[in-house]
């Protein structure tokens, strides 16, 4: 795995200097996709056609929480910051609609300070993930995570986003963030990650959201944690 890290973050920080513009001060804004990228895609299991980094502007510094999960979308109109009314957004939005906030939008939420993001930055081409898969991809994620100095909580929606960030973790010679077991075994207790809580959750995004009364509640009730804390 290459990340254009080096490359395109580094470039993209480097221009707006030249620029008179600091990429980390309030009310400035950066390019995701400039800034991370995959570039010889090794994984033979998902679908590369449907590659996806987030392509949007946003002032990092004002970014507290981040919200992982799974892999990007079979159709790009379905992401999270496409026009209209993609899939990822609906599903979201009344995720955050049960645990009490008021938003209609993508957009809406980003002004409260939530990113969004998936752990595997190719579609799927079956059920699951091959590990392998994942750990690739927790290196690209962990680059853009970087990009984000005031977060304060991760939200690590499914057990492909809880991987990718016990990766990152063991990568750079840390214990695993999150302990073995069943999300609803696990998720009362706490974790923190590099100074960041951590909330280990339910996938929200997509289709399954509506299937299971149950970890919808839980996904609520795990939103509704992360919002009072960066609250307070």
């Amino acid at each position: 795995m290459v990340i254009a890290w080096s490359n395109a973050s580094h470039s993209a920080i480097v221009t707006l200097k030249k620029e008179g513009r600091s990429p980390y001060s309030f009310g400035r804004t950066m390019r995701i996709s400039e800034c991370i990228a995959c570039k010889e895609f090794p994984c033979t299991d998902i679908n590369h056609d449907r590659y996806l980094v987030p392509s949007i502007d946003l002032d990092p510094e004002r970014i507290s929480i981040a919200m992982i999960s799974e892999a990007a979308p079979a159709s790009p109109a379905d992401c999270y910051y496409a026009s209209g009314k993609p899939l990822f957004q609906q599903t979201t939005v009344q995720a955050f609609k049960d645990a009490g906030v008021s938003v209609t939008s993508t957009r809406d939420l980003i002004k409260l300070g939530v990113y969004f993001t998936t752990a595997v930055k190719c579609g799927k081409t079956g059920y699951g993930i091959e590990l392998s898969t994942i750990r690739e991809c927790s290196f690209i994620l962990a680059k853009e995570l970087a990009l984000f100095p005031q977060l304060r909580v991760l939200m690590l929606m499914g057990d492909v986003a809880i991987k990718s960030v016990n990766h990152i973790a063991k990568t750079a010679g840390e214990e695993r963030v999150i302990p073995a077991g069943s999300t609803y075994k696990i998720r009362e207790g706490e974790y923190f990650f590099r100074g960041k809580r951590v909330f280990p959750s339910y996938l929200q995004a997509g289709p399954s959201f509506f299937i299971e009364k149950s970890k919808r509640r839980m996904i609520a009730e795990d939103i509704a944690s992360a919002m009072r804390l960066v609250k307070q």
